[in-house]
């Protein structure tokens, strides 16, 4: 586990984090910008990123800026957005061979870092606002990224529950953002958005390879500068405000219903009983051993697929399972039934220690890419925590029966979410 151990250092304006470790050949740097999900920045943060990663001052097409990233030995490079909590989270990847299993001596490390220098810090703008036809171009694949989630009915539902359920709540915004918006950013006001989101974001570089961790903290003191900044936080709100659940059924011509449920779990990333919480889920509904599957899918035949998941940084559990349209009732009855039966302590011992080994083998199986381990230890940054990883597996390994139980009796429902079909689409 120790190959995961990260070294953090204050740099000017963010914080660096190296991971050295020997079971790459490649080192892969992520930058996150983390603000908080604001209705009037959601949109212009979403389209950001994609035109950063377009072009930049010096390579300025995207075809010249993959081809320099060919040169880098096929270097690979790409963005991505993430909701943690209340946080807008925007990543910049960059995995470049390590020159020590290349011929050729070239300095790769600097070059990886002249490259996402160059990427973060000058843009191809003309004057105060970015390449119009970059923008135009990416505005354009924005708005069918927002589209694409009305056509695939499971992602749909999905992001239904959660409008729904955190109605008033930042959390309620959608990580690309919304389609209205998308036509009132210009070059301009995008090009404002960005030296902002550059003076304000709370900043992480993470380095992860075979590296020296002096050279690294070198080559960043030397190229990444910024102003320093006092990150800002979301106010903490209560969640579980919903006394009475909140039951919303949509009508849509669709064969199979899509039935989500979602739960407040009273607990978020750093609580004493979030490990508990974790195992909770794994039993629950996490697996395909896990209780919704069996009863909802197998024994009763009910669902075409029945899990839940975690979001760790707002407390809240969502399950998702495809049910035929009839089934509704009788699918809403069993799912209640298992959170009741883990409310009264009714899973085995097997299933505990089956739950453990699961976990504990997906948490080992992220940890073998570059990309899990820094998404692993950015939960700290996110809950101003220091969970090692060490100290993760332990804690979730010694999770007794009785944390489990409490956890299950602090969870309240919130709202159900049906998408069903109209008759004339059954």
């Amino acid at each position: 586990m120790d190959d995961a151990a990260e070294k953090i250092t204050e740099m000017q304006g963010y914080k660096l984090h190296v991971i050295e470790t020997d079971k790459y050949k490649t080192n892969t740097f992520v930058w996150k910008m983390k603000a908080p999900l604001t209705k009037e920045d959601v949109t212009k943060r979403a389209l950001l990123p994609q035109v950063m990663q377009s072009s930049s001052a010096k390579y300025a097409s995207t075809t010249a800026l993959r081809s320099y990233l060919d040169e880098l030995y096929g270097a690979m490079f790409y963005v991505d957005l993430a909701k943690k909590g209340e946080y807008h989270i925007i990543s910049f990847t960059l995995e470049i061979a390590n020159e020590k299993f290349l011929s050729d001596p070239s300095p790769l490390l600097k070059k990886g870092f002249e490259l996402l220098t160059e990427i973060l810090t000058r843009p191809n703008i003309n004057g105060t606002a970015f390449d119009h036809e970059t923008v135009e171009k990416e505005k354009r694949t924005l708005k069918s990224r927002i589209q694409s989630v009305f056509d695939d009915k499971m992602r749909y539902s999905s992001v239904r529950l959660i409008t729904e359920m955190c109605k008033g709540e930042p959390y309620a915004l959608e990580v690309n953002g919304e389609a209205a918006d998308v036509d009132t950013i210009n070059p301009e006001n995008l090009y404002e958005y960005f030296q902002k989101a550059f003076l304000e974001d709370e900043m992480d570089l993470y380095v992860i390879g075979d590296v020296n961790e002096e050279e690294v903290k070198n080559l960043a003191g030397e190229l990444l500068k910024f102003e320093s900044r006092k990150p800002k936080e979301i106010i903490k709100q209560e969640g579980n405000r919903n006394v009475q659940v909140n039951e919303v059924k949509e009508e849509q011509d669709i064969k199979q219903g899509k039935l989500n449920i979602g739960y407040r779990t009273n607990i978020v990333y750093g609580d004493e009983d979030y490990f508990a919480l974790q195992v909770f889920n794994g039993i629950f509904g996490g697996f395909s051993h896990s209780k919704l599957f069996i009863n909802v899918r197998e024994k009763a035949s009910l669902a075409y697929y029945a899990a839940s998941r975690l979001e760790s940084h707002k407390g809240l559990m969502m399950v998702m399972s495809g049910i035929d349209l009839k089934n509704y009732d009788q699918a809403v009855g069993i799912i209640h039934e298992q959170m009741e039966a883990m409310g009264k302590g009714d899973f085995t011992d097997q299933e505990l220690a089956q739950t453990k080994a699961v976990i504990q083998n997906q948490m080992l199986e992220t940890l073998d890419t570059t990309r899990g381990i820094t998404e692993v230890l950015y939960h700290n940054v996110v809950a101003k925590t220091d969970i090692n990883i060490e100290t993760w597996l332990n804690e979730m390994q010694n999770t007794t029966k009785e944390e489990i139980v409490a956890v299950a009796n602090k969870i309240a429902l919130d709202t159900i979410y049906f998408l069903t079909g109209t008759e004339g689409g059954q």
